[in-house]
């Protein structure tokens, strides 16, 4: 059971810098607070449709499995004899 939540804790760990990452490559949709600090600055040399719909596909399954990471921690933490 130790070496579970030691991989589970680990893939969250990864999964949390991963997702912030992913959340933070996203294009800015205007009117939040990448437009306070000069995100609004439209070009077309950020990431065409198909890349950001890859991206958005990547950043759900991230969050999906640090989703199931969460509830496998908890569920280690309730049902260890240890």
């Amino acid at each position: 059971m130790l070496v579970l939540k030691i991989i589970l804790i680990s893939l969250l760990v990864l999964t949390s810098l991963l997702l912030t990452l992913f959340i933070l490559l996203h294009k800015g949709r205007g009117g939040g607070l990448s437009d306070m600090f000069g995100g609004g600055v439209t070009s077309s040399l950020g990431s065409s449709g198909v890349a950001e719909r890859n991206l958005n596909r990547i950043t759900i399954v991230v969050s999906i499995v640090w989703f199931f990471s969460i509830i496998g921690i908890g569920l280690v933490d309730r049902f260890s004899l240890i």
